[in-house]
């Protein structure tokens, strides 16, 4: 026979399966979540402390309750479910819905989700949290508060500006004294192969000079010791003609007009690009070893301005 204590028991226990089968059956006729049971709201508490929110809720796996400190206006909701998640590693689900059962997004600040009501599931449990009503700060405070926190900054910037410079600086001429070192022997292969260049180029104009020269006295020649005028001038009309078809053929090859300084350039880089095939000199490596040099320049020469530094000009012109 049972006592009755024992039967007490027994009928407690019965009535309790009979409510949770029928909150369950009618939680499953809603259209929400499909969770075991809606835990109640006391067992997820907010309380704020210094100004900062702490929730506290109830680990599955060790039973017992932990309190967690978040940075509303710093700490996103995938963060704080982390650190849950971190603490208890039974956890193998954690979330935070909004109370028409949509989810919040982890990346939503935890200032943004403790303005309403939200649930929040861990594993197959949805705990129902009502955050308390914060008061709000006055205009008067508010505006305090603002003035605080732009005179940290200035502090911050003041005290830190300085070394934070010093050492963008010596970065800069660490990274100028290796861009420097590494194009030292390239400038000295570049020289090389310019002068090579030039000389040719200088070779070909005076070359074409002499062979017009010889042309006009072969010409002259011609015309007045060997032949008459009337036999030479078919003679000089095709060689204008000749003339004028090179002039066509090399701007149908080059799309350019036949310029003396230009033509010179474009010699110029044929002798140069061949030179440097024959001494593998890298030409890309070259011009992008160049472009970080003037962007670390120019990169300094920002850092050093007055404004940046805080310093007149003249102390500016004394230190470059």
């Amino acid at each position: 026979m049972l006592g009755r204590a024992a039967r007490r028991r027994w009928r407690e226990g019965c009535a309790r399966q009979v409510w949770l089968w029928r909150h369950a059956g009618a939680w499953r006729g809603q259209g929400g979540a499909p969770y075991s049971l809606l835990v109640p709201s006391d067992e997820v508490t907010i309380n704020y402390r210094h100004g900062l929110p702490v929730i506290t809720l109830t680990l599955p796996t060790r039973s017992e309750r932990c309190q967690f400190t978040v940075k509303p206006m710093v700490t996103t909701v995938g963060a704080f479910l982390q650190d849950v998640q971190r603490e208890d590693r039974g956890i193998e689900r954690a979330e935070a819905l909004a109370t028409d059962g949509n989810k919040v997004s982890d990346a939503t600040l935890m200032e943004v989700l403790l303005m309403n009501d939200f649930k929040l599931v861990i594993n197959n449990k949805a705990y129902s949290v009502s955050p308390p009503v914060k008061d709000k700060l006055s205009s008067e405070h508010a505006t305090e508060v603002e003035d605080i926190k732009s005179l940290v900054h200035r502090l911050f910037v003041a005290l830190h500006l300085e070394d934070h410079q010093i050492r963008k600086e010596r970065e800069l001429l660490q990274k100028l004294d290796c861009l420097k070192e590494e194009l030292l022997p390239l400038e000295q292969m570049k020289a090389r192969i310019m002068d090579s260049a030039d000389a040719k180029t200088s070779r070909l104009l005076w070359v074409g000079l002499a062979l017009m020269s010889t042309q006009g006295g072969a010409l002259a020649w011609l015309t007045w010791w060997v032949y008459s005028w009337d036999i030479m001038e078919p003679v000089t009309y095709f060689i204008t003609y000749g003339s004028a078809m090179a002039f066509y053929a090399y701007f149908v090859l080059t799309k350019q007009d036949y310029i003396y300084p230009d033509a010179k350039d474009r010699q110029f880089l044929h002798y140069f690009y061949r030179k440097s095939k024959k001494q593998h000199f890298n030409v890309e490596r070259y011009n992008k070893l160049k472009e970080d040099l003037a962007e670390a320049e120019e990169l300094l020469r920002r850092l050093r301005q007055p404004l940046h530094l805080r310093l007149p000009i003249q102390e500016i012109s004394d230190k470059d």
